[in-house]
């Protein structure tokens, strides 16, 4: 018997292959490196989010095994049982001391610890408003948690004004992981300081911008009611926090479902997170090597066709056309260099691109034969 479950899975894929939407996952034989190895290929990797270079940095791997050594394994519990070890204490004071919170509550992930907040904190009659560009978790809980909720226009602060009308929970990227520009939090604070509360993701921000890499709000001068932070992207490893006051904290340790009822974090992991804030903070030549690296991208690319200039390592080059982009991804292939051809739903429609991430292990060699490399695919799509 056919159910309608069958149906309705070869439909859904069958329409995204028409359209030129089709996303695979490719196992790759190497970490997050600048080289990676592929079907026997070596490719020089433009697509990675590990912008400080730190995801294979040899010494952060003996940490985490120092980790294992200190506290075995897993942690083979939730938080709230026997999950909690001094190691996540520890990173707790860390994030704290950093990024000048009174709490930082662990997640799993930046997914979860985004959906968590907004379950948990909004209630019935509550207003949340987005950025139009917000990360799927954030749209997903909005428009799931019983709160109302409306978008301004992407880092519009003029629309947000006009949308602002009562208290409200403002929520905005500090920097937007498709675009790579920065969000104008000076500016949205001002319109939030008194009657409403503003919370930032800055997955994309933190370790890259601000002093000691303290991320967007830091580079604002700008301290925001609630920062999520993610391990994930320039710490090299992975998880999350939500960085906030003590009240908050109490409360979603009380009543955040992510938190409560999911097995925490591997403490060797928060052991290794610590460390990795250590060189995050310490270790400057990490940002001025990504400096250095976006002034030659600037330098190599800002002639070409869909050039986006932004101040961050996350570099669009918008093409529009699905098929146009997957053709241009699979030539670099050829050419040898991995880059990810993002298209809708993740991005809108007719703005398809290739995302060029630097990180601080890439060399101005690299980024100028990819430069050479891409002009030449867009010449034959032509």
């Amino acid at each position: 018997m056919t159910l309608p479950f069958d149906s309705r899975i070869l439909d859904a894929v069958a329409k995204r292959e028409r359209q030129g939407l089709t996303r695979s996952i490719r196992t790759i034989e190497a970490g997050n490196t600048p080289s990676l190895s592929y079907q026997a290929k070596t490719l020089t990797n433009f697509s990675s989010n590990d912008y400080l270079g730190l995801a294979a940095d040899k010494q952060l791997s003996l940490e985490w095994q120092r980790g294992i050594d200190l506290y075995g394994n897993g942690s083979g519990a939730s938080p709230l049982v026997t999950g909690f070890s001094k190691a996540h204490a520890n990173l707790e004071s860390s994030l704290c001391d950093w990024l000048g919170f009174e709490r930082a509550i662990l997640f799993g992930s930046g997914f979860s610890a985004n959906q968590a907040l907004l379950f948990s904190l909004l209630k019935e009659g509550d207003l949340l408003v987005q950025d139009k560009l917000n990360h799927a978790s954030l749209m997903e809980a909005g428009m799931f948690c019983p709160a109302t909720m409306k978008r301004f226009r992407h880092n519009d602060v003029e629309h947000l004004k006009r949308i602002l009308t009562k208290s409200a929970l403002v929520v905005t990227e500090g920097v937007f992981s498709m675009d790579g520009d920065i969000s104008p939090l000076a500016d949205i604070q001002k319109l939030t300081t008194l009657h409403s509360w503003l919370m930032v993701d800055d997955a994309h921000g933190l370790g890259v911008l601000g002093s000691e890499g303290r991320g967007s709000c830091d580079f604002a001068e700008v301290k925001p009611d609630i920062l999520v932070v993610t391990f994930g992207k320039a710490l090299g490893l992975s998880g999350a926090a939500i960085m906030c006051c003590e009240n908050l904290g109490d409360y979603l340790a009380q009543f955040a479902k992510h938190h409560m009822y999911s097995t925490a974090m591997p403490p060797s992991l928060a052991y290794a997170i610590t460390q990795s804030i250590e060189r995050v903070r310490i270790q400057e030549w990490r940002r001025d090597k990504l400096n250095e690296l976006q002034c030659e991208y600037h330098q190599c690319f800002s002639f070409l066709n869909g050039y986006v200039d932004t101040r961050t390592p996350i570099k669009p080059l918008l093409f529009g056309d699905n098929i146009d982009i997957l053709h241009i991804s699979k030539e670099l292939a050829e050419r040898g260099f991995w880059l990810t051809a993002i298209r809708p739903p993740t991005v809108a429609k007719g703005s398809a691109r290739l995302r060029v991430t630097l990180t601080a292990n890439h060399t101005i060699e690299q980024v100028r034969k990819l430069a050479k490399s891409i002009e030449i695919a867009m010449d034959k799509v032509v």
